[in-house]
């Protein structure tokens, strides 16, 4: 399986933000997508996502030699900020979300639950008493129950504690088994901890650094990939 991002184009009013941007992600690998502020990240994202609609470009997949368009329920998306349905407990949030799934689940609602080490006093609590990292991890939950091939997670680990931030990273290596997931980071140790490929966003296009060493030059590296500026 195979997401093609094929020459996207945006333009906000006089701003321009995509100018050609291609890749094409395969499954089973976590793609560390960086950039600087205003590059474009959250924009790619939510075309992706289609919430946003491109000036020009397509987003398609590929399965068994067969290209189609993105389906919405192709792709699953975390925001930086976490938007839950906060007058719900977690279980019944949960519960409704593995009800309205027909296929088979991998758990019990439950075991869900243990996945991410929400423990069962805080299962029955409203969603609005909890902090950011437990409300990311109950998105991730829910992701994983709705199996999108897709998974787009936009800077999961904002305003997360270490022991969260440690339990969500060791989720989403959990996702990556026949997915193709895209994560938005600024935060270094987060890309070179988690991330398979990194994938830099800059001057409106996406290049990769492959072969990338995840050695002391990591960080140097991205540095100053990200400082180079299109001439053409």
């Amino acid at each position: 399986m195979k997401l093609l991002v094929k020459d996207i184009k945006k333009n906000f009013s006089d701003k321009v933000v995509l100018t050609g941007a291609s890749y094409t992600f395969k499954e089973n690998i976590i793609y560390g997508l960086l950039g600087k502020n205003g590059a474009g990240k959250t924009t790619l994202f939510n075309i992706i996502y289609e919430e946003v609609d491109q000036d020009s470009g397509s987003v398609q997949i590929e399965e068994d030699g067969k290209l189609r368009k993105v389906r919405f329920e192709d792709v699953g998306m975390i925001f930086a900020e976490t938007i839950l349905p906060e007058f719900l407990t977690a279980y019944e949030y949960i519960k409704f979300i593995f009800d309205i799934k027909e296929t088979d689940k991998a758990y019990t609602i439950d075991q869900y639950f243990d996945l991410v080490d929400i423990d069962m006093e805080d299962r029955h609590r409203l969603i609005k008493g909890y902090s950011s990292g437990m409300k990311s991890k109950l998105a991730m939950v829910a992701i994983y129950i709705q199996n999108p091939k897709i998974i787009l997670l936009d800077e999961p680990l904002t305003a997360v504690d270490v022991i969260s931030g440690q339990q969500i990273k060791k989720f989403i290596k959990k996702l990556k088994k026949d997915h193709i997931i895209i994560l938005s980071t600024h935060m270094m140790d987060l890309a070179k901890d988690i991330a398979d490929e990194i994938i830099i966003l800059n001057n409106g296009k996406l290049r990769s650094l492959e072969n990338l060493e995840k050695d002391e030059n990591f960080e140097e590296i991205i540095i100053e990939a990200l400082k180079e500026t299109d001439h053409v």
